[in-house]
């Protein structure tokens, strides 16, 4: 089937104003590398998602989720199938008492700041990811010692036929930047955290400072991924960079960070090849040096 014939199947599910084809992923991404998606839509409504999902499906047309685009590196050569980011119905917040009911396409920040002014602790370690509550909970995204496995009670996600399930925590299989998400094709559509009470002001003033050591400790002027590979056991994937000399390394317009070298970022211009050339090169590095491989945290999307 052509894709003219299958965007016609489409545009009976969707808007048409809400289909892209030809999009540049380096719109969509926090890395601003990545060449065009065949097809973009923004899908507002559970139902929307439904039947363009059957649709898809039913036509063997590859699809990716995008959340906020802050953990994937697209190829130049871009996606050749249908990108799906999340709207206005995923992006609701509902809380009751301790529990907090976030939207997949909710930003972290802003979950957390929603948390904070309900006086409930636990996201503040979320505060400064720039990633979604949908990604993160496919990641089980963390940092400064939190995750958000220590949080989640459970998530209401669609399968492959386009039911809403709810996924208790147990059924998640929340690991160490891993997840059921990672291994079935299920999709996040809202999360349920199980958080307590606590005060406003000190909740805010750890956000602050969480936020305050990130931006002293990582290179937020350039765009990045966030930690481009997951940690080892027994070892920190930035240490191990510095130690194999990585320090400032580049391959084209893409550098080992001299701020945290646990970080690729684009420093000039970089391409997706170049980015992942140099991640690559890290790899062979740290390998022959230390013994350890680096497995990537970094999402990789298209032809590399």
């Amino acid at each position: 089937m052509s894709r003219e014939e299958w965007m016609a199947h489409l545009k009976k599910w969707v808007a048409e104003e809400k289909i892209k084809q030809n999009e540049p992923m380096s719109e969509h991404t926090s890395f601003r590398v990545g060449g065009p998606a065949a097809v973009y839509i923004k899908v507002d409504t559970k139902k929307e998602l439904k039947d363009v999902v059957a649709c898809l499906h039913s036509r063997q047309i590859p699809c990716f989720i995008l959340g906020n685009g802050s953990n994937l590196l697209v190829s130049d050569k871009g996606y050749d199938g249908v990108v799906l980011s999340l709207g206005k119905e995923f992006a609701e917040i509902e809380i009751t008492g301790q529990r907090m009911k976030v939207g997949a396409a909710m930003l972290l920040a802003k979950a957390a700041e929603a948390a904070m002014e309900a006086s409930l602790t636990g996201l503040e370690f979320v505060s400064g990811i720039p990633g979604s509550v949908g990604g993160g909970v496919v990641q089980n995204a963390g940092a400064y010692g939190g995750e958000l496995s220590q949080v989640v009670a459970g998530v209401y996600a669609m399968n492959e036929a386009g039911e809403v399930i709810f996924l208790k925590k147990e059924e998640l299989e929340l690991g160490y930047r891993s997840s059921i998400f990672k291994k079935k094709p299920y999709i996040a559509l809202e999360i349920v955290l199980e958080l307590e009470p606590g005060d406003k002001e000190e909740i805010r003033c750890q956000m602050e400072e969480y936020n305050r050591l990130r931006a002293q400790k990582q290179p937020l002027e350039y765009p990045s991924a966030g930690s481009t590979f997951k940690r080892p056991e027994g070892y920190f994937a930035g240490k191990l960079i510095m130690d194999a000399g990585l320090k400032g390394f580049s391959v084209g317009g893409a550098q080992v960070s001299e701020k945290h070298c646990g970080f690729v970022i684009n420093k000039n211009q970089a391409t997706a090849e170049d980015i992942h050339g140099l991640m690559e090169e890290i790899q062979t590095r740290v390998k022959d040096k230390f013994g350890v491989w680096l497995e990537p945290e970094i999402i990789f999307l298209g032809e590399k």
